[in-house]
Formats: C-alpha cells, structure tokens, sequence
C-alpha cells in the first residue's frame, strides 16, 4: 500500500470515528493527518521527479555511448597493450609498484626513486621508500661474491 493510501485510510478511519474537530483532541487529529496528506503528496512528487531525471540521465548515457563509439571507433584493446608496451621501451628505467591500499599497479622513473615517495594517482596514498637501505643491501650482495 502506497503511503498515499495509507494516508487515506487513517483519514477514513478518524471520519468513521467521528471525530469532533471542534475539540482540542479532534483538531490536533486533524491536523496531523491533513500533515500527513500533504507529506504523502510530497513524496509522490519526488518519487515523479525522480523517475524522470532517472530516465533522462539513462538517456544522456546512451548519447555519450554513442559518442564514445565515434570517437574510439578505431581504438581497440590491442592498440592501447601496443600503445603501453612502446613507452615502457622508450624509458629503460620505469619500475613499478602495487598501491596496498586500492591495488592500483603505479609506474614511475628514476627521479621519483630519488625523491624516496610515490603517490598513488588512484586513491592519493603516499608510498615511501628508503633507497639508502637499497643501495647497503646491493652493496653488500656484491661485497659477498
């Protein structure tokens, strides 16, 4: 049962009732369900409006697919691997890391190495790392051969 109808129920009732509007009592019953009416009726209205701005965004979506198959029409997956291989070639020293917090894979050069933190472009939390650490354990790798 809609709250509309529920509304309409109680009013039934309190008419059946016979309420006297002309006491404190029956004026304050009244009152809060002509309240309760003009809620209901709110409510319905958002619930419309709602429905319709549903609708229309549903429509915008399928506009902007339509767009998005014109403009990548030509652009498949294999495009976008060869795409990502090529400037990882071009960059002989890129590493990469996976953020612990969203799981992101983050690339990044030399000179981020070297400020000793990366952060990641996903969800913004700060990595840092101590190269220093790095470099002693190297050392002592090939200190020990």
């Amino acid at each position: 049962m809609e709250i509309i109808e529920k509304v309409a129920y109680l009013k039934g009732l309190a008419e059946g009732m016979e309420l006297d509007t002309g006491k404190k009592e029956g004026k304050l019953l009244a009152a809060i369900i002509d309240l309760l009416e003009d809620i209901a009726l709110e409510i319905e209205d958002i619930e419309d409006e709602q429905a319709e701005l549903s609708d229309g965004l549903d429509a915008v979506s399928d506009d902007l697919e339509d767009v998005e198959d014109l403009v990548f029409e030509d652009w498949d997956e294999d495009d976008e691997d060869e795409y990502e291989e090529d400037e990882l070639d071009e960059d002989e020293d890129c590493y990469a890391t996976t953020c612990p917090t969203c799981e992101e894979t983050i690339y990044f050069d030399e000179s981020i190495l070297d400020e000793g933190e990366v952060i990641c472009p996903n969800c913004g939390e700060k990595l840092e790392f101590d190269m220093s650490s790095l470099e002693e354990e190297s050392e002592e790798g090939s200190d020990e051969e």
